[in-house]
């Protein structure tokens, strides 16, 4: 198993390419796993997933329940894993910067901090509270004796205000507080991620999956984005499959779901 020191300097050097890659994001143990054995160079928790997977809404899971399945999904796997975690747990510097010192302690390679609370209705907090939030984080960051990424999110389109010209102020005011990964999720539009990309010097994520995007791997690394994720959505996918399934049989009767199942034996032996 790599140490702390050596998945966060492998996650650095990914955001360091030419290219973009792709962090996807299980929701538990065995996605991770499963992940890991198909590839992929480093992992992303989904706070949404998670929070699925455990009969909760987004937003309704504790801190110390998130950090605790991070710690599991790093203990699982060999591959750097970063943590989505949410607004940081307060709204406070000070309650962000602790959050980011326990994602540190959980043997994390980075994690991603929001410009909003978790209402989610009363927009994004003020500009000057979250850039301090940020550099609060970045602080611990700067501290620690091993490579640990910052990513700051600005959350104007995920929750339906698509004003980009605040968006990319966010951005640089957080890239300015210290932030090494800049994200604003619900970017729709190749014009709008080019020009997220132009306005600022850190490598930028992008999440695809939602409704209507299709930008491919190699569309996105020629506008210049370094990483993409794609949240919630395997885990919507597979909780797709689940409810068509057992739509079928309380409907229907039938069982005809099955067909698409993975193979029984060839799953068992991904995790053998």
């Amino acid at each position: 198993m790599p140490t702390q020191a050596e998945k966060g300097t492998t996650f650095r050097a990914l955001h360091r390419r030419d290219r973009a890659f792709i962090i996807p994001n299980p929701w538990d143990v065995g996605t991770a796993r499963l992940l890991q054995s198909l590839g992929f160079e480093a992992l992303a928790t989904t706070s949404a997933g998670f929070a699925f997977s455990i009969g909760k809404s987004d937003g309704a899971v504790d801190r110390e329940t998130m950090l605790a399945h991070a710690a599991d999904l790093v203990a699982a796997t060999d591959l750097p894993v970063s943590a989505d975690l949410e607004n940081g747990y307060g709204n406070d510097p000070a309650k962000v910067a602790e959050t980011v010192r326990l994602a540190a302690d959980a043997g994390l390679a980075g994690c991603s901090i929001e410009d909003i609370a978790p209402s989610r209705d009363q927009g994004p907090y003020e500009l000057t509270l979250s850039a301090e939030r940020i550099r609060a984080a970045a602080q611990v960051v700067r501290s620690l004796p091993f490579p640990f990424m910052l990513t700051a999110r600005a959350e104007n389109y995920i929750i339906g205000r698509p004003d980009l010209s605040d968006t990319i102020s966010r951005l640089q005011a957080f890239q300015e507080a210290g932030a090494d990964v800049l994200f604003a999720p619900g970017l729709k539009s190749k014009a709008d991620i080019a020009a997220v990309v132009r306005s600022v010097d850190r490598p930028v994520n992008v999440i695809m999956g939602l409704q209507g995007v299709q930008l491919s791997l190699a569309e996105l690394s020629e506008l210049g984005v370094k990483r993409i994720s794609v949240g919630s959505a395997l885990s919507r996918a597979a909780l797709g499959a689940f409810l068509r399934g057992a739509r079928e049989m309380q409907t229907h009767g039938t069982f005809s779901f099955a067909e698409d199942a993975v193979n029984y034996a060839e799953l068992n032996k991904m995790f053998a």
